[in-house]
């Protein structure tokens, strides 16, 4: 195995910089560089100092700006004692999956005192992306945004605001969230819940010893503003809302979308919005807040709720912040409606291209699992084990990347036999189930995707030992999420009321709870793409799976070469 891999990164060793980085200012106009530290630095919250993963001392991390079709590189040096990767949510890497960021996926981590050069390539995005550590449960701490903007010569597809500032939100434990992670994988039972979250890393007034660091945002009246939205968070779809101000959505996923008016929005783990709001009410102080929607029965989740202030020019600081008004926690019905109004602009400067003539059709089944254990010793259920499955498959990691493994033909790593269909088909949303429904397969199983072809992705929510919303995250696309509903997906009647004129085009779906989702991609770009869900849970129990797309006929079509400083397994 070292000598195959070996062989691949001497060919490439003294013309893959030249090659890659002239390549990628001729093919997307314009190149920024950043350097960052992932370290260990010191943070009070909740009234607890505890030290935690940051990158350059920042929680949440920097904010990253390119335009569209610009190229970033990203130099990281690892710090820490912990194994790292980035990923850079929402940003293709067209036929560059080698710097995509999913341990043992893409790469193997940067160890401790490691370093190594992400080189990220933007195609199509436009809007608010983001970035984060993909390994373990560092993205805890290890997360930023990103901001594209229109080309030079390019506008928004509304009247450009006054300002603009992420918002992003972050989940808080006063343990340390290694620790929470590896109690959860010793004693098989769910993870502990947090104990806040944040907007911009601040708790807000409704927590203990939070209020003098509360987020402020400052606006003038009459001014207009783009709130650059990120949900960063690890377990937790949140409803947000400012007090008395309208929000109008533009954008979602590096995406535009036909503009629309709400008092709320919901946003998954995952998931980035652009939504305006202009300063049009009196001088005052106002809450904005989030707080979590959680859709599932019987599933433990944070109940607290975070504030940040959005605070007129020449208002008081002691004024008291007028509350803004949310949806109850499991108002299904909310997340639905809002849901349901995002439609892609699909303008003349902002095309569309939903497939029609589907090549690959899968239905996929997404279910909480359990693994029985030695004398009913797991902390799962009945003393079980909990898991997850994509198609009855819990995914296991491997312990060398699978990039690798398929560029350099390297056996044993991974199979390609993941099913394009449940091996078992039953009523996926009834009340009860037999038992041995709920015991998965484990595997490391992939499925391979002609270069160019049309695919169709049907996720079928199951309730087998707990249904709830899983935001499911496509890596390397962009997908065209065509049809929802609740319930069994019926494949006759169903398809008649798929949206194939403006889809909203997402790179993190939302399966909703004990119900489904249709998406539909071209499979144009090469390589090994990751698919999981974001709920970090989720993804620690194997509800994942890898595509891998074939290379195309021409060398514009096929996967560039490793570079020759990735990370070693």
């Amino acid at each position: 195995m070292g000598s195959s891999k070996g062989v691949v990164f001497q060919i490439v060793r003294v013309f893959w910089p030249l090659l890659l980085l002239t390549w990628a200012h001729h093919a997307w106009g314009n190149l920024g560089y950043y350097n960052f530290t992932v370290e260990s630095s010191p943070y009070t919250r909740l009234c607890r100092t505890k030290v935690i993963l940051t990158v350059n001392g920042q929680y949440p991390g920097p904010t990253l700006y390119v335009r569209k079709g610009g190229t970033l590189i990203v130099k990281v040096l690892n710090k820490s004692s912990y194994n790292i990767t980035l990923h850079w949510h929402g940003v293709k890497q067209p036929r560059n999956p080698w710097y995509d960021g999913p341990a043992y996926i893409t790469q193997c981590p940067i160890k401790p005192g490691g370093r190594f050069t992400y080189k990220v390539f933007f195609s199509a995005e436009e809007g608010t992306v983001w970035w984060h550590a993909h390994s373990d449960w560092s993205r805890a701490t290890v997360h930023g945004a990103i901001v594209v903007y229109p080309r030079i010569g390019a506008s928004y597809p509304f009247p450009k605001p006054d300002g603009e500032m992420p918002i992003i939100f972050g989940e808080w434990w006063k343990k340390d969230v290694m620790q929470v992670l590896r109690e959860a994988v010793i004693t098989g039972g769910d993870p502990n819940i947090s104990d806040a979250f944040n907007i911009n890393g601040q708790p807000g007034d409704l927590y203990p010893c939070s209020r003098s660091g509360t987020f402020r945002m400052f606006v003038e009246q009459g001014k207009t503003y783009l709130l650059r939205l990120v949900n960063c968070a690890m377990n937790d779809e949140l409803f947000y809302s400012v007090a008395n101000h309208t929000l109008t959505v533009v954008g979602m996923d590096g995406s535009y979308l036909k503009p629309f008016a709400t008092n709320f929005i919901v946003i998954t783990p995952g998931q980035t919005m652009d939504v305006l709001l202009t300063a049009n009410q009196p001088r005052n102080l106002y809450y904005m807040a989030a707080r979590s929607y959680s859709s599932g029965q019987g599933v433990a989740f944070d109940n607290t709720t975070t504030t940040a202030i959005l605070q007129y020019a020449n208002t008081k600081n002691t004024s008291v912040p007028i509350f803004a008004t949310l949806p109850y926690y499991n108002d299904t019905s909310s997340a639905t409606s809002f849901t349901l109004k995002l439609k892609s602009l699909a303008s003349k400067d902002h095309p569309i291209s939903v497939p029609t003539n589907i090549d690959d059709s899968l239905v996929i089944t997404v279910s909480v699992n359990t693994i029985p254990c030695v004398n009913n010793s797991c902390q799962g259920p009945n003393g079980s084990r909990l898991a997850a499955s994509l198609n009855n498959i819990s995914f296991q990691n491997p312990s060398f990347d699978i990039l690798q493994a398929y560029y350099a033909r390297v056996s044993g790593v991974f199979t390609k036999d993941f099913p394009s269909m449940p091996p078992f088909v039953f009523n996926f949303t009834a009340d009860s189930f037999p038992e041995s429904l709920q015991i998965p397969e484990l595997g490391t199983k992939v499925r391979f995707l002609e270069w160019n072809s049309n695919v169709q992705i049907v996720f079928q929510g199951t309730n087998l030992v707990a249904g709830e919303n899983h935001p499911f995250h496509v890596h390397g696309h962009s997908v065209y999420v065509v049809g929802q509903g609740f319930g069994n997906y019926d494949a006759v009647k169903d398809p008649l009321s798929f949206n194939l004129l403006d889809p909203p085009n997402l790179n993190t779906v939302d399966v909703p709870v004990r119900g489904w989702a249709a998406i539909r991609f071209k499979a144009n770009n090469p390589g090994v793409w990751f698919l999981h869900c974001h709920l970090e849970r989720h993804l620690t129990w194997g509800m994942n799976t890898v595509f891998i797309t074939k290379n195309g006929p021409s060398l514009s079509d096929r996967l560039l070469p490793p570079p020759p400083d990735l990370p070693s397994c």
